[in-house]
């Protein structure tokens, strides 16, 4: 059994009034915005006549509740997989603006490139192929495999397979709210293939990411 493509699916947007950057903090659901965000991914991937047949998801609220229209659509239940997470990271729960301009938390910035603040990249790269690859194996033919997860791990991921640098800017990222990246195992190599943006999210609240 090997899939046909496989989807990563950002989660919808998050119900948060304080800003703040949420990382792996509990009791952060979706808006209701994200919750109609959500469903926009799941219809768009059935309106592309993509023939969903496995589907996994971060074990965050968020991404559960992402999951859930995705599961609806194609009649899946979800595979819990702690693996496609949001990484760790020292300033959850504040305002990234705010630590930002507290000398106390400088230390933590002093290696963008690993990252100094987090989990490092090449352990979530590690960690998402590893999901992506046991995702696709156990699709049966013909049909895709959908994982929700978290702006981190899909944009790092895209760098990965495009060969880019790991290291970024994260105002920068092209992972928007419910956005769907798509890829090809070809042989043993990934490959991108499309990226979509189903959702309307101009005027979406979306801040809490890592």
């Amino acid at each position: 059994m090997t899939a046909t493509r496989l989807h990563l699916v950002r989660h919808g947007e998050v119900h948060n009034p304080d800003r703040v950057l949420y990382g792996r903090l509990p009791a952060f659901h979706l808006s209701a915005d994200g919750r109609r965000m959500a469903l926009a991914a799941a219809r768009h991937l059935h309106d592309e006549g993509r023939s969903v047949r496995s589907l996994v998801c971060s074990p965050l609220e968020r991404a559960r509740e992402s999951a859930a229209p995705m599961a609806e659509t194609f009649g899946l239940q979800p595979v819990v997989d702690a693996r496609v997470i949001e990484p760790t990271n020292v300033l959850e729960g504040r305002r990234m603006r705010q630590a930002l301009r507290n000398p106390l938390n400088w230390w933590h910035l002093r290696a963008p490139g690993v990252p100094s603040w987090g989990e490092p990249y090449l352990e979530v790269v590690d960690r998402m192929q590893s999901a992506m690859r046991d995702a696709w194996n156990r699709t049966p033919s013909g049909g895709d495999a959908v994982i929700v997860s978290h702006q981190l791990p899909i944009w790092i991921t895209h760098l990965a397979v495009a060969g880019l640098p790991l290291r970024h800017d994260p105002r920068r990222r092209r992972c928007a709210l419910s956005s769907v990246t798509s890829f090809e195992l070809v042989g043993d190599v990934w490959r991108e293939v499309a990226y979509a943006e189903p959702a309307h999210t101009s005027d979406a609240v979306d801040e809490g990411a890592v």
